[in-house]
């Protein structure tokens, strides 16, 4: 695995969403760097990107309320744990739960393992809520994956909650996750 600057160069290789990420990035003026590794669909994978990456990447949970009206991405450290509760008293709704695979090709053209801020620009209706832990704000980097679990991209935070979200068209709420 390879540290390497922007965009593959053979970009025919890859998936159309994929393709679709580094076009948007690239179109908005974002610099990143890319590992490229066998498929991370899960954080006890990405422990050894993370070191060769130099950023943690974000655990990304999709999640909807019980009548799959309003649906959520959770951003938040990888080695925090998840509490249905914490979330749900933070933003106002009572019961949470894990959205479909179905749900999430839908909304944001990912499938389970590569859930990540990105997909978010496949959300044109609005649907999705991001929910970001304020911990993840707190790092120079974010890592994540360009919608596919074969790749992860190092991307300034600041650049990922402010031009990014903006081209998006979308905002963000924070939340505190205790985690214990």
């Amino acid at each position: 695995m390879e540290l390497l600057k922007g965009r593959p160069q053979d970009i025919n290789e890859r998936t159309e969403r994929e393709r679709r990420v580094y076009d948007f990035l690239d179109g908005v003026g974002i610099e990143y760097l890319r590992i490229d590794h066998k498929a991370a669909d899960n954080m006890e994978a990405c422990e050894e990107i993370n070191k060769i990456l130099g950023a943690n990447i974000c655990k990304n949970l999709f999640l909807c309320n019980r009548q799959k009206t309003n649906f959520y991405m959770v951003m938040m450290p990888g080695d925090k744990p998840f509490k249905t509760k914490e979330v749900s008293g933070q933003i106002g709704c009572a019961r949470l739960s894990f959205a479909t695979a179905e749900d999430m090709l839908k909304y944001l053209d990912v499938e389970p393992g590569s859930v990540s801020v990105l997909g978010l620009m496949n959300d044109n209706e609005k649907m999705v809520r991001l929910l970001v832990d304020e911990d993840i704000l707190k790092d120079e980097y974010v890592g994540c994956h360009p919608c596919v679990c074969t790749s992860s991209l190092k991307i300034k935070t600041a650049d990922v909650f402010g031009p990014v979200l903006k081209a998006m068209n979308h905002d963000m709420t924070v939340i505190k996750l205790i985690g214990e």
